[in-house]
Parts: structure tokens; C-alpha cells; sequence
């Protein structure tokens, strides 16, 4: 027997294993994914972790406090439920370790991060609303294979140490309950499969398994990859109609199967309506799971249009206000937006999502973020949508530019006349110092921070003037991501039964958790405490099983 069963491969999964191996305990480790997949999700993300009054902070002359993250992270959770206690009492503990051991934790097992911090979901509207006041956003270097690795490497070594057992192909698909607590998991052996990781793989069941053990940690992440799943839980009456047409940022395997295990085997959840998904998605032209999507993590210069080719207005700039923008598309009743920009723009701001589209951080190397970040042109990723991409639209006049952008959309041609008239008028603010258009004065505001002035923010100019082409403009889709609820837990990471009360030996962490607390970011996400918050949860229920 197994003193401690995890079901879930992912980030979460890992540091739980990490810290349960610590103290002694026995573990087997479960995925339904192959031996190629460990990490999960986390994998494939770029690798920024939400941490509080650090060293790279302070370098680039940030002045960051517990006390000021605290106001942005309530003020962007907007808790309003009975149910949300248990989720801000786990927000107040990722605060207090965003703020204190976090960094040194994981700078002991082997993380680093890129020392420009970026400035993610800046808000925009009020000092105590949704948003980050400051930069906050650590890149690991490495991106997100870089804050995977470690955490592989020490279950390899509690592996070799005896003390952990891989299970993979194993599809669990019950939980056992013993006088009222968890007692063990069933479910299907999977047949091998040798696909890519992310890829789809075969659901072939070969045999049957069974394992028992004192504690049972889930860790399996949450639904974004079930778009019919994402649609059922969608809150309609906070962000509109839920789209027909999504795309994946996530693979296939993310389906919540396993969460809805342990609420038939009596586990609660809470908060399943709260959930982040991104509005700058682009079709994959490489993709490697069905549906692939990129998200654009883009500067704040791009002109934002909904799709009857109207600017949208602030706070629905660019990397501003992510699920306040999701509602102003949807408003519209349509799916899709624009940005149009210029190639200046393009070279400067667009950064993809993903450790797959950033060799240059992936990789680590110096040599690499000089040529791709500060060199000619944009990062050869970019560029490479640019070419193959199905949602971009390259001209070297306004007029081709938008019958490229009505060939793309024919069912929601925008109006050129009205499109130029607005991009003129932005255009016009440029003149002198002052303005009083939002984006312009958000522009100069980014520029004041050298990071952004250095790799993330193009010098303000004209979208009509040809010296600054050629013109870009790219459709823009809903691409799905996170859920933000989920099993309900406690801030040791046990989880609760409907009635409240702790369901003996059962914990869980990650996302199917809602990253701590079944969702301690409430309604609204600060990036980089997706990640942050598979640790932070994975730690604590690893502590305690």
C-alpha cells in the first residue's frame, strides 16, 4: 500500500510530491498521460511566477509591499460569496509566501529568472479595482520547461530513492471510500502511446489497476480543453453568450474527468463559473493538439477594435483588463476582434505565450534573448505567424489592409471609412506632449519604466505613416485557458464535503482546486499565480497528507 496516492502529473502534482518524499512518505505518482507529458500544462506556459518584493523588483527601481499586492489582489477578486471564505483565506496565505519563502524556496531547488519583470493585466481603471499596481511578473528562464525541470528532477531522485513510483497510461476513474474517508483510486491501464507531448493520444484500455493508500491528493488541472464542458459552466449573465468558436490553449487531456470523480465520491466544489480565458488568441499554424491556440502577450500600442470595427475604450487596451475586455467583445455578438498595428509595433511588443514560441528564454541563453528581443525584425516565432498564420492581414496601404481583414471576416466586414477616421484621430495625439486619448497616455506611462521601455514598448508614432509600415492587423479569437474554481478546499489543502465539513483523507491542489481554496483569485486573475498557485497549493497539501 501506498501512504500517498496523486492523481495528476502536473506542476501541482510535482511540488506535492516534492514536499510528501520530504517528509518521508511513500508516494505514487498517477497520470493518464505517457512518461513525455510530466509537467503538464505548466510545461508549455512562458514561466512567469506572481512574487512579491524581490530582488529583480528592486533592481529595476520597483517598490513593491505585501501590503500594496494585497489591495490589488482583493480588488481584482471582488470575493462576494459565503463560499469565499475558505478562497481568501488561501489568497491571503499565496500573499504572505509570494511575499516571504517563495522566492528562496525556489531559488534552492534550482530556478532563475530573466531580470526585466514584466507588467501583466495592468488594469486601469481604480486604485483599489482590478490590476496590478507594479510590475510583478518573473520569467523563469527556462520559461515554463524551466519551472518544470526542477520539480522532475527531485521526483527522479525520490524515485531512485524508492520512496516514489511512477503510474502512467493510468486513467483513474473512481475514488475508493473507506467508513467515510478516501481510501484509493480505481480505473483503466491505457494502452502505450508514443505521440509528442500535447499531442492526442489513444484511449485504449489494456487492463484494470487499484491502488490504496492513507491520502488521496488530485491534482489533475481543470476543463479547458472540454470546449462543451467550458460552454456548460460559462456565466452568461457576467461576460454574455459563450462562444461558438474557441480556441484551445490547453490539450485534449484537460477535461475535468477526475474532478467530477471525486464529487460523485461526495468532494465539494465551488466557483465552477469563475473562470479566465484570453482574448488575443490565434490559430496555431503548427498546431500540436486539436483546436491549438497561441495567446499574443502584447505591448500596449496595438489599436483594439471589436468586430463591427469600433475601438474598443479603456480599460480594453491591450494586457490591461483581460476578462473585462473578454465581456466588450461579447457584447457585441460576435466572437472575434482586431488589432491593428504596424511592423514597429509588431517588433517591439508582440510576445507569444508558450515555451515552444520563446527559444531564446527557453533555452536560457543570453546570446539568444539579445538576438531575438533586441535584434531585427520580431522574434522569429512572431514572424512566423506573420507569414503562415490564418488570422494576419500584411499591407502596405490602409485600403489592402482592411480588404484583406473583410476577406478574413466576410460575414462582419468592418467599414475602412470609419476605421480610418478613428486611427487618424489617435494619430493626431502625437503632436505635443499632452493628450487625452487613454492609450497614448498609457503608452507614455509604460515607457517610463525601463523594462518596458527596453524590450516591451514601441516609441509612440503614427499608424497611418508609411515609414512606420507595413500595416498588420490580426484577428483576434477567444482562446480558452483556466478555471478559476473548483474542488473546495482548505488552506492545508484538505477538501471539504457540500455541508462544509473535511472530507478525511482527501486533498487537492493546482487548478482542479482552483489554485487554492476552490479559487482564491476570485473572479479576476493577476498572472503568474496560476503557476505560483500549483506550487503554492501542491506545497501545502504535500505538507499535510
Amino acid at each position: 500500500m501506498d501512504e500517498v496516492i496523486i492523481v495528476g502529473g502536473g506542476l501541482a502534482g510535482l511540488a506535492a510530491a516534492h514536499e510528501a518524499t520530504k517528509r518521508g512518505r511513500r508516494v505514487v505518482l498517477i497520470d493518464q498521460e505517457g512518461p513525455q507529458s510530466l509537467g503538464g500544462q505548466a510545461f508549455w506556459s512562458l514561466g512567469g511566477l506572481f512574487m512579491i518584493d524581490t530582488p529583480e523588483q528592486r533592481r529595476m527601481g520597483i517598490r513593491d509591499s505585501r501590503e500594496l499586492a494585497e489591495v490589488d489582489w482583493m480588488g481584482s477578486a471582488q470575493f462576494d460569496r459565503p463560499e469565499d471564505e475558505n478562497p481568501r483565506k488561501c489568497a491571503q496565505a499565496y500573499l504572505d509566501f509570494a511575499a516571504g519563502p517563495m522566492r528562496s524556496y525556489l531559488y534552492d531547488i534550482g530556478l532563475r529568472w530573466f531580470p526585466i519583470v514584466g507588467w501583466a493585466e495592468r488594469g486601469g481603471s481604480y486604485a483599489n479595482g482590478h490590476g496590478n499596481s507594479v510590475p510583478r511578473f518573473h520569467v523563469t528562464w527556462g520559461t515554463g520547461t524551466g519551472v518544470v525541470a526542477p520539480f522532475v528532477k527531485l521526483a527522479k531522485e525520490a524515485e531512485a530513492a524508492g520512496l516514489l513510483r511512477f503510474a502512467h497510461r493510468h486513467k483513474v476513474t473512481s475514488l475508493e471510500v473507506t467508513n467515510g474517508r478516501a481510501s484509493g483510486v480505481k480505473g483503466d491501464i491505457l494502452a502505450d502511446d508514443d505521440a509528442v507531448r500535447g499531442a492526442s493520444t489513444n484511449r485504449e484500455v489494456v487492463g484494470q489497476f487499484e491502488f490504496s493508500g492513507e491520502s488521496v491528493i488530485v491534482t489533475s488541472g481543470g476543463i479547458g480543453g472540454d470546449h462543451d464542458k467550458v460552454r456548460a459552466l460559462w456565466p452568461t449573465d457576467r461576460l454574455g453568450p459563450a462562444p461558438k468558436k474557441m480556441v484551445a490553449g490547453v490539450p485534449d487531456y484537460v477535461d475535468g474527468q477526475m474532478q467530477q470523480a471525486a464529487k460523485e465520491a461526495g468532494a465539494g466544489a465551488i466557483n465552477e463559473d469563475r473562470m479566465w480565458h484570453y482574448t488575443e488568441g490565434l490559430e496555431n499554424w503548427d498546431p500540436i493538439w486539436p483546436k491549438h491556440g497561441i495567446r499574443i502577450l502584447p505591448g500596449p500600442s496595438s489599436m483594439w477594435f471589436d468586430a463591427n470595427g469600433d475601438r474598443m475604450e479603456a480599460p480594453c487596451l491591450p494586457g490591461f483588463d483581460t476578462l473585462g475586455t473578454l465581456k466588450r467583445i461579447l457584447s457585441t455578438g460576435h466572437e472575434h476582434s482586431w488589432f491593428v498595428l504596424t511592423q514597429k509595433i509588431i517588433e517591439k511588443e508582440f510576445a507569444l505565450s508558450g515555451s515552444e514560441q520563446n527559444p531564446d528564454l527557453t533555452n536560457a541563453t543570453w546570446a539568444g534573448v539579445l538576438k531575438e528581443r533586441l535584434g531585427k525584425g520580431a522574434t522569429r516565432a512572431v514572424e512566423a505567424f506573420k507569414e503562415h498564420g490564418a488570422d494576419f492581414v500584411v499591407a502596405d496601404d490602409f485600403d489592402t489592409l482592411v480588404e484583406g481583414m473583410n476577406k478574413i471576416t466576410p460575414d462582419v466586414p468592418v467599414d475602412g471609412a470609419k476605421l480610418r477616421v478613428q486611427i487618424e484621430a489617435r494619430d493626431s495625439q502625437l503632436e505635443n506632449e499632452f493628450a487625452k486619448d487613454a492609450q497614448i497616455i498609457a503608452i507614455r506611462q509604460a515607457r517610463a519604466y525601463r523594462g518596458d521601455k527596453l524590450i516591451r514598448t514601441a516609441k509612440p508614432h503614427a499608424i497611418l505613416d508609411r515609414k512606420n509600415g507595413p500595416l498588420i492587423a490580426v484577428r483576434l479569437n477567444i482562446l480558452t485557458r483556466k478555471s478559476l474554481g473548483g474542488l473546495h478546499t482548505n488552506v492545508q489543502g484538505q477538501v471539504l464535503r457540500p455541508d462544509g465539513t473535511v472530507f478525511e483523507g482527501l486533498y487537492a491542489a493546482g487548478e482542479v482546486a482552483g489554485f487554492g481554496g476552490g479559487g482564491y483569485h476570485g473572479y479576476n486573475a493577476l498572472e503568474g499565480s496560476f503557476l505560483g498557485g500549483c506550487i503554492f497549493s501542491g506545497r501545502a497539501a504535500g505538507q499535510e497528507a
